[in-house]
């Protein structure tokens, strides 16, 4: 997967179709001089509808379609026929993908299922026809409605990532090692910060023939809800993952205090990510001998609370990665009472 081919952020011009106008016509045949209102309705104008598509993971085909336009509906015609109905646009995107008002802010609809189709920007009702208006007391009226104008909006399309588990750490926590030693995805790994500039999936084979699905995010650094480093960009896609895997690297003596700040992050961000399951992980347990690990584990027994499982693991030596597995899958596959 090509990082510069990951957009999770486009912002377009929607511009649904007019409504076409209903028709004021009388009905006019040789031996009918003078027949009653018999025009037809006008047609809806063309909706703008997302639809989701699991085979897609990126909003790249959508980064230079910045207007979009619907089809005009067209006017209804005499002896009541209708008009046709503007043509649709349905523009394809990953499942995961939030639309939002661009002015606003304010969510519009998601996408959370493949082959899901919702309307994005409705089109004008056509108008109705002069038929539609004949009374007793009425007997030929000489209008009609016209159509409803479209909808021209701008809108923000944003993709959040949908995984199991989504791993949330500093940068140069060991986050993408982990993600290439227990799936066959390949991020990038290098020993700098922010490596990882999108985010990265991959799928965990467990026992059994079963399976979760692994979210590499790029690194957290305080103020990041503020838009530091990589800012919200980021942390939109921990809001659709099932569990948080906090790592903490084994080279930092301050666990605590940098899992707390991890936390506040995320409580800046939204308050509700906290209500997740969590698990704390310390990587890199290759750099320990014995009695640092003991020192680390004394640590996350005293000083990290009891609800939150803890563990310490190696991507490099694989030490300690079945059991990380084990608490994964037991926290996906039991309730959420039976957790903690």
């Amino acid at each position: 997967m090509a990082n510069s081919n990951f957009i999770d952020y486009v912002k377009v011009q929607c511009r649904s179709g007019h409504g076409g106008a209903g028709s004021s016509h009388f009905r006019r045949e040789k031996h009918v001089p003078l027949g009653g209102p018999d025009g037809g309705d006008g047609g809806r104008g063309g909706h703008i509808i997302l639809r989701g598509n699991a085979q897609l993971w990126t909003l790249l085909h959508l980064k230079y379609q910045k207007h979009i336009t619907a089809g005009q509906g067209n006017p209804g015609e005499g002896a009541g026929r209708s008009g046709a109905q503007g043509k649709d646009i349905i523009l394809e995107v990953p499942i995961g993908t939030v639309a939002k008002n661009a002015e606003t802010g304010e969510v519009k609809l998601e996408v959370t299922e493949d082959g899901q189709e919702v309307i994005l920007t409705p089109g004008g009702r056509g108008g109705l026809g002069n038929r539609n208006f004949k009374s007793s007391t009425n007997q030929s009226p000489h209008y009609a409605q016209p159509g409803e104008t479209g909808v021209e909006e701008w809108v923000v399309l944003e993709l959040k990532i949908l995984a199991d588990v989504g791993l949330v750490g500093f940068p140069n926590a060991g986050k993408s090692t982990l993600l290439s030693v227990v799936s066959a995805a390949k991020p990038e790994i290098a020993n700098y910060a922010f490596t990882t500039l999108v985010p990265n999936l991959g799928v965990v084979a467990y026992r059994d023939y079963k399976s979760f699905v692994m979210a590499d995010i790029p690194g957290i650094i305080e103020g990041a809800a503020e838009g530091k480093g990589l800012g919200l960009r980021f942390l939109r896609h921990i809001e659709r993952n099932s569990i948080l895997l906090f790592l903490v690297s084994a080279e930092n003596i301050n666990i605590k205090e940098e899992y707390e700040t991890l936390l506040d992050e995320l409580r800046k961000y939204n308050p509700e990510l906290l209500d997740k399951k969590r698990i704390l992980a310390v990587s890199k347990a290759d750099m320990l001998d014995e009695e640092l690990e003991q020192e680390v584990q004394k640590i996350l027994d005293n000083e990290i609370p009891e609800d939150i499982p803890t563990l310490i693991f190696s991507s490099v030596t694989q030490k300690g990665l079945d059991p990380l597995k084990d608490t994964i899958m037991r926290m996906l596959t039991q309730k959420d009472e039976e957790v903690y």
